[in-house]
Order: C-alpha cells, then structure tokens, then sequence
C-alpha cells in the first residue's frame, strides 16, 4: 500500500517505533504463573533470549506436566539457566535438550549438575506411567549431561552479548540466584531461596547490583514460618509420641533437598536419647548411598557448621539406606523417610497404602506440596483416601504438616527485596490466591516509590521499555589523564556485547582479544637492467633514497624514504620488501611501475654521468616517467598533433597538453581524472625540474 500523508512525519513515527520495540523487554511464565510447579520464564530482550528454569509439574504426567514449550521457538533461546536440581525446576530439560529444536548453551551449578542426573533417573524409575506418557528415558539424561555447562558461584560468563552470574540461593545444595546483564539492563531471577541458614545450608547472598527487574518466588505468600526451634520440637516430639504408642512413621521426601535436613535432625535426636536407638530409622530411595556420597563431596559449598565438624555429619550412625519394599521387614515400629514427596508413586506410596488405616501410624509432610497431589489432599484429612490399585481406605492415620521447606516467608521476601529496591518485581512460584495477597502486600510496602508488581499467568507476556544509551568507556593509556572540557580523545572504539570501549593502539591486546600483527610483504619482479638505472630513477623520483649492502646476503639494497627496501637479488630479479601500511603501499606501487617502465623501455637505458645534466635532459626524462605513469593508470596513451597526449578510455577521449596541463575531452567525468592524475604526477616526479610554460 502507497503511503500518503506528510512522509517526514510518517518516518518519524516509524524510527521512533522501531526504536521503541528495540528497547522493549519481554518476560513470559511458560510455567509457575500463578501455580507451583513446572518453572519456566522466558525474557528477550534486544534479540537476545534466556530461559530461566525448565521444570514439570508434578501433579500431572506425560505432556500436561511440560511447561508450554509450543509458545516460543526454542531454537531461538540462547543461554538456558537451570537454578536447581528439583523436579519442578529441572525435570523437563532432558525433554527440551534431546526433542525440541533448542541448540544453545545450559547452564547450572557443579553439585546441581551432579544431583540432576541422580534424581531424574530416580523419577523415571519411580513413575508409574505408560510408555506413551513417558517424556523422556535413560538416554536422553545422559545425553543431555554432555550438554550442560557448570558455572561457580560468582563466576561471570558471557554467551552472544548476554552477561551472567550466580549467587548461592540456600535452598538445597547447589541453589541458585541468577543475575542476567543485556544491553546494560540487570534482570534477577531467584528461583527457590531461603534466607534461613539451616543445619546444613547457609543463607540466600543478597546481591551487591539492584536488578532493574526482579523475578521472585512467591510460594508462601504472606505466611510466616514458625521458629526453626519450635518446628524442630514439633517434629521429633510427633515421631517420638507415635513411636512410644507402637506405630510407624512414614515422612515422604524427595530423595534430595529436604530430606538431607530432616536426616541430620533425626540423627541427632536419635543420639541424644538411647531409648530410641533400638527404633530402625530408614532412608527409602533407590539412590540413597549415592545420594549421600554426593552431599559428602560437596561439604565445602556447605555453611560453617559442616565444614568445621570433626567428622563427616552425613554419616549416619542410626539410619540405614532402604532400595525397596522388598527389603523392608515391617515388624514394629519404626521411621521411614521415602520418595517421592507428594505421595504419587514409589515408595512413599506403597508404605502409605499399608499404613493409612492404622491409627497408631502417622504421616508427616515436611515440605511444601502441590496442588493436585495426594500429600496435598491428605492434609485436609478426609475419611477416606483412594489408593494406587484404585480401591478406597479409611484414613485413620495422624496427618501432620510441619514445613521445613526452604522457601523463604513473607518477612524474609520482604525484608529481602527492601535491600534490593528494585523498580520492577515480577512474582512467580505460587498459587493465584498466595501470590495475590503477597502483591498486595509489597504493593503497600512499596507504595512511596513507583515500583511497578506484576503477577503475570501463563503464557501471559510482561513487557517494558528500557532506554538504552550508547556510551564508550575509555580505558587504558587514554583513561590515565582526565580530558578537559572540549578536548578531543582519539582512539579504538571496540564494541563487545552491548559495551564499548575506547582505547590506545597499544592497548588492544590487552583489554580485548584482538591481536594486532604486522603483514611484512616481499614482491619479486623480472629485471634485466643494470640496478644503477633504478637507483638513478628512484632518486630523481624521491628525496631520500640510500644505498647500502646487504649484511646477510651481500647484495645491493635501496632504502626508499625508511619505508621500502629494493634489493638486487639476481642479475634478471629485484625485489621489495615493506611492512604494509597506506604510505609503504602507494611508494611500493610507484617504484614496481617504475621498474616495469623500464623494462619496457627499447633500447636500454644507459646512465650517464650524473655530473651532466641538462635542463633538457631532465624535461626528456619527466616526460618518460609521465608517459609512463600515465600509461599504468589508463592504459591507452599515444602521442598526437602538436605533441598533445591522446588518453582512451572505453570509447571515450581526453587530449592532454603537457606544458599547460590543460585537458580537452568531451567527458567531463574522464576529463577531470586525466586533470587530477597529470597535477599529481607532477607533484610525484619532484624534484625533477618541470617547466612552467
């Protein structure tokens, strides 16, 4: 469609909306808006896409649990940065490495790398789905760990332009926070943080940038998490009383994470009361001992209190390691700590479809749970429960929900984005209800300061405008004296990424990964004159021309201006040689059409004695060195009436006096060439004498 209208106005428009999209920042939840579960946030941002997290949701199986891919292209996503090993955060990304179009980089942790292949193996193992609904096998795991790249903590890495780096989140071992740089806009996407140092783990680090945006987890809402103390008295005195009565205690955890934390404590209390120690305590889980070794090689990325012990706190002395029901002889009472953490399969399921209708038993859930899990239903604790062969059962057993979920509280988010001040917060990880009171919540803490809260659904894109300013930083040599005001800096402009940077020649190799190399070039032309005709040529065309010999070789050499060396190496060849530059280039240009010249020249030239010199003979030789010059540029030249040169190039004529300089030709384009190329060669064939008239 033609435009109409006022073009400059419509070109203004158009500039200032391509500018705006440019600088428009997109943020979409493919998973976790508004629910817990299947964590994936996609931004994109100045053609630049990162994926933060690629999880499941544990309340669904097959493709309903994937985060929703189809939205986005996923050969489009550059750098893929996994916070955690859990399956909510994790679970997906063997899914998303080996069938889907993805072709960038993943990031994670050292120890979330390790525990990643540990747990998803255990999770395909312990589902109990048809092939169909099976998203992924064995092969695809380990395919996917050549893939994953590991990052340390602190560690700042650069990928097509996008800067990153982490922070330890608490959490589980391995967690955490990423901090995303693009274009000089600073994005914050926490994942699962606890600001709670525990018996293992240290606190979430509070950055020392303030993102300009913020993605936060908002699981518990507005809820406050009781006194560690007080929750640890709570749990051991449920177990102790249930066990004082008779009955089994089953604790159904994930085989990593929490139950690590719920293991020491029981360890502890175990020792501390010899009455008990006669009571098995089992940690259910295909993988225990190989879950166990891997939190005893990671102790350094662990807080304080681990890393002074004595021993290695994570050998038990009272909990042994159970594969399978088969190896269980349930005679009495006893503590059993089993995955997976919502009760949906495995073993956790199988003990509590044979404990749940005894009232001495007790069930305890130490962790957040998701909606649409059993854990989720039996806190409500209905008469009766559906077991996994389908039939129902009376729920006699004693529920109790005592939360060591290393998620931080509301105190603790709040108290956390109060430090950071960030102008944009986007809440994620939590159920629509929690998530509501918690904005409204910030909403009024943050009331005096503009800062904009979104709880953005699935699929549903947040977009803001960044206004990004080109700015170059000068460094190096250049950036030692202050420049006064009007004062020109010259130098490099590099641009890296978004940055740019201004520096000294001599700098590049060291503040950027450009080499600087000189290219030496050696030219060998056929000559069969003697090589006193080029010296006596080259000093009628230069002012400085010196003779020497050469110390290696013991041939004759000329040293034009200190930039190009001419050299008789045979009675038949001479060559050049010269460090290229603009200035070495054009005098090793003249002096190779020099010396074609001459060979061209029937018959040889003979030098005469330098002591005679005439003005004539000077005018005979500028004329030669003209003709021939002429000759290399535009190739026909003859001589015509009245000594008049005659130039034809493509048809068309130029006619030039020699004496006046004056060019006649019905082309003005060729006319002018002919007329700058003649006041040139003049200029070049100083300091022969050229006569005026």
């Amino acid at each position: 469609m033609a435009s109409t209208g006022q073009p400059p106005q419509s070109l203004k428009r158009r500039d200032s909306f391509s500018a705006r999209e440019e600088n428009k920042l997109v943020i979409t939840p493919l998973g976790a808006g508004n629910e817990v579960g299947r964590s994936c946030v996609y931004m994109h941002y100045k053609g630049k896409t990162v994926l933060f997290d690629c999880g499941i949701h544990l309340a669904y199986s097959g493709m309903a649990a994937l985060p929703y891919f189809d939205e986005i292209d996923p050969s489009t996503v550059d750098v893929l940065l996994v916070t955690h090993f859990h399956l909510d955060h994790a679970a997906s990304l063997p899914y998303f490495l080996e069938k889907t179009t993805f072709k960038g980089r993943v990031f994670m942790t050292y120890a979330t790398k390790a525990i990643y292949k540990l747990l998803l193996t255990d999770y395909i193992k312990v589902s109990k789905v048809s092939v169909e609904d099976m998203l992924f096998d064995e092969q695809d795991i380990n395919r996917s760990m050549d893939k994953i790249e590991v990052i340390d903590f602190h560690q700042t890495v650069e990928v097509n332009g996008i800067r990153f780096w982490c922070y330890s989140a608490g959490h589980v071992l391995g967690a955490a926070m990423f901090m995303v740089d693009i274009a000089g806009v600073r994005v914050l996407y926490t994942g699962d943080y606890s600001r709670e140092e525990d018996r293992h783990l240290r606190a979430a680090e509070t950055p020392q940038f303030s993102p300009d945006i913020c993605i936060i987890e908002s699981t518990y809402g507005v809820q406050h998490h009781q006194p560690r103390h007080i929750r640890e008295k709570r749990f051991t005195d449920v177990i102790h009383s249930s066990i004082s009565q008779g009955g089994r205690v089953l604790i159904p955890a994930f085989a990593l994470g929490r139950a690590q934390e719920l293991l020491l404590i029981l360890d502890e209390y175990w020792s501390n009361h010899p009455e008990l120690q006669n009571i098995p305590i089992y940690y259910a889980s295909p993988l225990a001992k190989r879950c166990l070794s891997v939190y005893e090689t990671y102790t350094l990325s662990m807080n304080d209190r681990i890393r002074n012990a004595k021993s290695n706190p994570f050998i038990f002395k009272h909990i042994s390691p159970l594969k399978s029901i088969e190896n269980f002889k349930d005679v009495g009472p006893s503590v059993v700590m089993a995955s997976p953490g919502g009760l949906q399969s495995g073993l956790s399921r199988q003990l509590f479809d044979m404990w749940c209708s005894d009232k001495k038993n007790a069930c305890v859930i130490p962790g957040y749970v998701v909606e649409g899990t059993l854990a989720k239903t039996i806190i409500n604790e209905p008469k009766e429960v559906t077991l996994f062969n389908g039939l129902t059962a009376p729920l006699n057993m004693q529920i109790h929900y005592i939360s060591f979920s290393a998620h931080a509280d509301s105190a603790q988010t709040c108290a956390f984005l109060e430090e950071l001040r960030p102008p944009n917060i986007i809440l994620v990880h939590g159920e629509a209800n929690e998530m509501g009171r918690l904005k409204q919540k910030l909403t009024t803490q943050f009331v005096d300061r503009n800062t904009k809260i979104l709880t953005p659904k699935n699929c549903q894109s947040v977009e803001m405008h960044f206004n990004s300013q080109k700015m170059a930083k000068a460094i190096g040599k250049l950036a030692e004296k202050t420049p006064e005001a009007g004062e020109t800096v010259s130098g490099l402009l590099v641009k890296k990424g978004f940055s740019y940077q201004i520096m000294a020649p001599d700098d590049l190799h060291v503040f950027s990964q450009i080499a600087t190399a000189n290219v030496t070039q050696r030219l060998t032309i056929p000559f069969s004159n003697t090589f006193s005709v080029v010296k006596h040529r080259l000093k009628q065309m230069y002012d400085s021309v010196e003779s020497s010999t050469d110390e290696e070789s013991g041939v004759l050499t000329l040293h034009v201006h200190d930039c190009v060396t001419v050299k008789q190496d045979s009675e038949k060849h001479i060559s050049l040689h010269w460090t290229s530059d603009p200035i070495s280039d054009m005098i090793s240009d003249s002096i190779v059409a020099l010396v074609l010249n001459i060979n061209r020249e029937v018959p040889k030239v003979v030098v005469e004695s330098e002591d005679i010199k005439t003005e004539e003979e000077n005018e005979k030789r500028a004329e030669k060195v003209i003709y021939a010059l002429l000759v290399s540029l535009f190739g026909d030249v003859k001589i015509g009436e009245n000594g008049k040169l005659v130039i034809s190039v493509d048809g068309n004529v130029a006619r030039l006096d020699k004496q006046s300089g004056e060019v006649e030709s019905e082309n003005e384009g060729l006319k002018e060439r002919v007329r700058t190329a003649f006041r040139r060669i003049q200029t070049a064939v100083k300091p022969i004498p050229l006569s005026a008239s």
